[in-house]
C-alpha cells in the first residue's frame, strides 16, 4: 500500500539535549485553577552534568560546538512546519529584568531584540537565532534545550542551593576563596552529591532537596521558546560542567494544551487529567522527554477545596487545607522513571470502599494463601539488581512477599457501585496472579481510577495508578478483568522494564497483551481445558483483527522497529525523534500489541510456557529499574 507520511509532521521530536545534562530530579509547586483553566507555579529541575560531555570535555570546545551546529539545523528545519502561534498569552504584568520585553513592546522591538522573550514567536525564528547567534551573543554559550509545548514560561532563574536550610552538611568540605566562579561551582557540587546519595538515604536525599528547590534565585537566566523546545543559557557559561545545576521555571499551562484535558467527569463535575498524549508531558512542564532521562519526582499541588488529587506517587497523599477553599497535596518517587510516567488527575472523585467485613476477610485470607505458596519460588531476587541506584523493591525482604499490595479505587460519584460491583473483587485476585507469573510488585501500591467518558481508550498505566474507561464497567468480571489484567502487566512490561526507543512499543504492548491471559486464567483458577479454550478462542478473535489492520492501514505503521538499524541510535546531543510518534491513524492502531502477543505466544508455545514463564521472572529479576531494545 502506498504510503502517505509527512515526517515534519507525523514524527514527535524530543529536543532535549540529554547527552551533556541530565536531569535527575524534579519539584513542582503547582496550582490547579479550574476557572481559568490552567495549572500555574514553578518547577525546580536538579541535573548532573551529561556523558557525552563527560567523554568530549578533554578535547576541548568542539564537542560542544557540535550540539550547537546540530540544534541549529533542527530548529531550522522546524521553520519549514512551524504552526501560527498567539503570541499575546502571556500575562503583562510580570516585569523581569533588563533583558526581558512586555507584550507591548514586541512588537516593536522583536526585529533587534528576540532572544529572550517571554512570549512564543510567531515564526519560531528566535529559538533558531538564540542558539547560533554570533552578532549579540556570540556562539559559545552553553544551551540548555528542553522538551516544552503549549506553555507559556514566565522566567527562569538559578537556584542558589547553598542559601537552603540546613545544606551546611554538604558545604564543610568545599574550599571557598571568595571568587564568584568557586560559588558557582559550590553550588553545583551540592547539588551533585544530594543527587547522588546511596539508596538507604533517600528520605534524606528527598528532605535536602525539597529545602533546596525553596531557596532564593541568585541571578536570572536568558531563555526562549520554540515549537517544541524551551531553551536556557547564562551569558559566558560555555560548558555544561559550569551551568547551573539547579534551575527554577516559573509557568502556567495553557487551556488547549495537549498534555492535559478540562472536562466533566460522568457526574457533571469538573476535572483534569492527563490522558495519555502523543506529546507525553511536555505542556505539563519543562522536562527531558527522551526515555534516557530517568528522574525522581515531588509535588505540591493546590487545589480548590472538594477536589481530590491523584497522582503518580509513592504515598497515599491526604489533603492538608492551607485556607477554607484550598487544599494541599503532596506526592514523591523515589524509583528514577521517564518523565513521560507522570500522571495527574483532578476532580472531584469519591474513594469506593468495600462494603462488609465478610468481602475483606476473604480477600485477606486469599492474599496470605497466595504469599505463602510463592515464598520459595522467588529466592533469587536477592540477586544484585543491575539499575542505578534506588530504595528497590525487588532488593526488599518483606516487599518481594507481598502478593496483593495496598490499593485504593475511585470514581464519579454516578459510578460508585459498578465500581463496588466488579472493581473492588476484581484487583486483589488480579494482583496475586500477577504476582505469582512474575513475583515482585515493582511498585509499593496502586490506585485505579474511573476517568471521564473522554477517555479514547480502555485504560492507562502509570507508576502507582492506573486509568480505567467507564466502557469496561459494563461488560462485567470478564472485560473489567481481562483490561485490569493488562494494565496491572504494565508495571512490570513498560514501567519498571521500559523501551529505550519509544517505537519500539511493541515491548511494553506486546508484554501486556500476552500476560493478561496469564494473569486472568491464574486470578479465576481455570481448569487446563478451560484456559487452552479461552487462550485459543483469543487468538483467533486477535488474528482476524491484525490481518484486517494489516489489510487496511500504511505499510510503515505495522513495522515493529520502524527506525530499523538506528533504533536506539540518538544524536551527539541526545535528541532525537519518535518516528509516527504524531501520526493520528497510529493512536488507534493495535498492531503493535497483536504482533507482539503473537511473537510471545509462539515463543512460549516453542519452548512450552512454563519454561518461558520462567525465564521472564528471571529476565524482570536482571532487567527490571533499566530500558531495553528488542535484542
Amino acid at each position: 500500500m502506498e504510503t502517505q507520511l509527512d515526517p515534519m509532521k507525523d514524527d514527535l521530536p524530543l529536543m532535549a539535549n540529554t547527552s551533556y545534562m541530565l536531569v535527575k530530579h524534579y519539584v513542582l509547586d503547582l496550582d490547579v485553577d479550574f476557572k481559568r483553566k490552567v495549572i500555574e507555579g514553578n518547577i525546580v529541575l536538579f541535573f548532573e552534568t551529561g556523558s557525552q560531555y563527560r567523554k568530549t570535555s578533554s578535547a576541548g570546545k568542539e564537542g560542544c560546538q557540535s550540539q550547537f551546529d546540530e540544534t541549529c539545523k533542527m530548529k531550522m528545519s522546524e521553520l519549514c512546519h512551524i504552526p501560527r502561534i498567539n503570541v499575546n498569552t502571556c500575562s503583562s504584568k510580570t516585569e523581569y529584568s533588563d533583558f526581558a520585553i512586555s507584550d507591548k513592546e514586541e512588537e516593536a522591538t522583536s526585529e533587534k531584540n528576540s532572544n529572550h522573550s517571554n512570549n512564543e514567536q510567531a515564526s519560531g525564528v528566535s529559538g533558531s537565532k538564540d542558539c547560533c547567534d554570533t552578532g549579540n551573543h556570540g556562539n559559545k554559550d552553553f544551551l540548555l534545550v528542553l522538551d516544552c509545548c503549549d506553555l507559556s514560561v514566565l522566567k527562569v532563574e538559578e537556584v542558589d542551593v547553598a542559601a537552603a536550610s540546613g545544606i551546611e552538611k554538604f558545604t564543610k568540605s568545599a574550599k571557598l576563596t571568595g571568587v564568584s566562579k568557586d560559588l558557582e561551582n559550590l553550588r553545583n557540587q551540592i547539588v551533585h552529591e544530594l543527587v547522588t546519595l546511596p539508596a538507604d538515604r533517600w528520605k534524606e536525599r528527598l528532605y535536602y532537596l525539597t529545602q533546596c528547590s525553596q531557596a532564593p534565585s541568585c541571578g536570572e537566566l536568558l531563555f526562549s521558546t520554540g515549537t517544541w523546545s524551551l531553551e536556557i543559557r547564562k551569558s559566558g557559561i560555555q560548558t555544561p560542567a559550569d551551568f547551573p545545576h539547579a534551575i527554577r521555571i516559573w509557568y502556567k499551562t495553557k487551556p488547549e494544551g495537549r498534555s492535559v484535558t478540562w472536562t466533566t467527569d460522568q457526574s457533571g463535575r469538573p476535572c483534569v487529567y492527563t490522558m495519555g498524549s502523543p506529546i507525553n508531558n511536555r505542556a505539563l512542564f519543562p522536562c527531558q522527554e527522551p526515555p534516557i532521562a530517568l528522574s525522581t519526582w515531588q509535588a505540591s499541588v493546590r487545589t480548590p477545596a472538594g477536589f481530590v488529587l491523584l497522582m503518580s506517587g509513592e504515598n497515599s497523599a491526604e489533603p492538608v487545607q492551607l485556607q477554607e477553599d484550598v487544599l494541599s497535596w503532596y506526592y514523591y518517587v523515589s524509583m528514577p522513571m521517564p518523565a513521560s510516567t507522570f500522571t495527574i488527575a483532578v476532580g472531584c472523585w469519591q474513594e469506593v470502599k468495600q462494603q462488609s467485613f465478610k468481602e475483606t476477610a476473604a480477600i485477606e485470607t486469599n492474599t496470605e494463601f497466595s504469599s505463602s505458596s510463592s515464598q520459595t519460588d522467588f529466592r533469587w531476587h536477592e540477586e544484585i539488581c543491575g539499575h542505578v541506584e534506588y530504595p528497590c523493591r525487588f532488593q526488599n525482604p518483606a516487599a518481594r512477599l507481598q502478593s496483593v499490595i495496598p490499593y485504593r479505587v475511585f470514581a464519579p460519584w454516578c459510578l460508585m457501585e459498578s465500581c463496588e460491583k466488579y472493581l473492588l473483587q476484581l484487583i486483589p485476585q488480579c494482583l496475586s496472579a500477577a504476582y505469582a507469573t512474575l513475583g515482585t510488585h515493582p511498585f509499593s501500591r496502586l490506585d485505579v481510577l474511573i476517568v471521564p467518558s473522554n477517555f479514547s481508550s480502555l485504560g492507562m498505566a502509570s507508576p502507582h495508578i492506573i486509568f480505567l474507561s467507564q466502557s469496561v464497567l459494563p461488560g462485567g468480571r470478564h472485560l473489567c478483568g481481562t483490561r485490569l489484567c493488562h494494565e496491572i502487566a504494565h508495571a512490570w512490561f513498560g514501567l519498571a522494564i521500559g523501551a529505550r526507543d519509544w517505537t519500539e512499543e511493541w515491548i511494553s504492548e506486546g508484554f501486556a497483551t500476552f500476560l493478561e491471559d496469564i494473569f486472568w486464567a491464574r486470578a479465576h483458577q481455570l481448569s487446563h481445558d478451560e484456559i487452552k479454550g479461552q487462550q485459543e478462542l483469543k487468538a483467533l478473535l486477535r488474528w482476524r483483527r491484525l490481518r484486517d489492520e494489516v489489510q487496511n492501514s500504511e505499510e510503515e505503521l505495522q513495522v515493529l522497529r520502524p527506525k530499523k538499524e538506528s533504533t536506539g541510535e540518538l544524536s551527539e546531543s541526545g535528541a532525537s525523534v519518535v518516528k509516527y510518534g504524531l501520526k493520528a491513524e497510529k493512536i488507534f492502531m493495535q498492531v503493535h500489541y497483536l504482533k507482539g502477543y503473537f511473537l510471545l505466544r509462539s515463543l512460549a508455545r516453542t519452548i512450552g510456557e512454563v519454561s518461558y514463564l520462567a525465564s521472564l521472572r528471571k529476565f524482570v529479576v536482571k532487567f527490571h529499574g533499566q530500558l531495553v531494545l528488542s535484542q
